[in-house]
């Protein structure tokens, strides 16, 4: 497919995009400090839950497998807009009734974030080529920007709103909305669709090994984010520390992630490889990780904070990695849905894997250990990942 298109159009594609990913983690971020008050309301087990946090996981694992046919038989731009609503009718479906609609809202949430998550990758490839790094940055700053707003003020809407559990899930679909409204204009001359099926032979990327390392980098920058966000609270509550100041020291990660989000894959795409640069934030990975040994809190902290700043690159960095080392936008497409369905599998392991240690050994040194290890294999992979190739 050719990457020069009748409907390049900066300006209104930059705003729909960046309220795109306005959308994608609100109805994910904003459950987690609602779950007291919906396992009190419909009556849950904490498995079931804990079940809740994990099915989008799951969902995203599963349907970034399918997102890039999607998108090749509607167009991105196409697919894009049917995930959005997708999402909202899953929105709606999980606060109308009891806990299996519920879990199907929740479900459908997740299909409708995984097909969105998957195709503006490959959308921006094509439409903004000069831009990639630029643009990866901000829509991906803006993700993790709304998601730390949405944790944070969702038991406010929820408390002292009075819009009850139900009306905090549901006060999303106002953005929700305004995206699609947004982004229908991108729709209606989108041509990145079957125009070009019988001239394109797409990459079998699942027999790559360069797609391989860079699914695997993006599984394991997932896993250490996930198995963080999941255990870190508890790790400074058993040293001591209120719940109060832990849930603030994770306020002060994802600031920290922000800068990294937004900074990394401008820089990154200035270089024709990225090995270096991704090995520097395995070292940072490992001091900041190495740092929660220390019994001073301030050090703990300061190495907190170094860590989310490389947690935000590592992500802005696998989205940009997974442009860069794709020739044409179907493989982008093919590569994006392959990575992201092993980073998701890799990062619901993450947190199991580690409960089963606390279980076994009632140790938390055992969570330092698990990241660093796992820092190694980012390293690792993302060295081979940051090469100058292509699928």
């Amino acid at each position: 497919m050719s990457n020069k298109q009748p409907f390049f159009r900066p300006p209104g594609l930059l705003v729909g995009i960046i309220l795109v990913a306005s959308t994608l983690r609100p109805t994910i971020t904003s459950v987690g400090p609602l779950i007291p008050m919906i396992r009190s309301d419909l009556g849950l087990s904490n498995g079931l839950a804990g079940f809740l946090t994990t099915l989008p996981l799951i969902t995203f694992a599963t349907f970034s497998l399918f997102s890039a046919s999607i998108g090749r038989f509607l167009g991105y731009a196409r697919a894009i807009l049917v995930g959005m609503v997708l999402l909202a009718i899953g929105l709606m479906i999980r606060v109308l009734g009891g806990s299996f609609l519920l879990f199907l809202g929740t479900g459908l949430t997740g299909v409708g974030i995984v097909i969105c998550n998957v195709l503006l990758i490959p959308l921006v490839k094509v439409r903004m080529p000069g831009k990639v790094g630029k643009i990866t940055g901000v829509y991906a700053t803006v993700m993790t920007m709304v998601a730390a707003i949405a944790s944070a003020v969702t038991v406010p809407l929820a408390v002292d709103l009075g819009l009850n559990w139900r009306g905090s899930l549901l006060f999303w679909i106002v953005l929700l909305i305004i995206a699609i409204i947004c982004w229908i204009p991108q729709v209606m001359p989108d041509k990145t669709s079957r125009a070009d099926d019988t001239t394109v032979h797409p990459v079998n990327v699942w027999k790559s090994k360069l797609a391989w390392q860079v699914s695997l980098f993006m599984g394991v920058q997932s896993l250490l984010f996930f198995t963080l966000v999941a255990w870190l609270p508890d790790l400074f509550i058993s040293r001591g520390v209120s719940p109060i100041n832990a849930g603030f020291i994770m306020s002060l990660m994802q600031l920290s992630a922000l800068i990294g989000t937004f900074l990394a894959p401008i820089i990154a795409v200035k270089f024709n490889e990225q090995s270096h640069m991704i090995l520097g934030l395995a070292a940072c990975y490992l001091l900041g990780y190495g740092s929660l040994f220390s019994g001073d809190l301030l050090w703990n902290i300061s190495g907190i904070c170094l860590a989310g700043l490389c947690m935000g690159a590592s992500l802005s960095m696998a989205y940009t990695l997974i442009s860069l080392r794709s020739g044409d936008d179907r493989t982008t497409a093919a590569l994006s849905g392959m990575a992201q369905s092993t980073g998701y599998y890799l990062a619901a392991l993450g947190p199991v894997l580690f409960g089963m240690a606390l279980d076994r050994w009632q140790n938390w040194d055992h969570l330092i250990y698990l990241l660093l290890i796992t820092s190694l294999f980012f390293a690792g992979f993302g060295y081979f990942a940051g090469k100058n190739r292509v699928v």
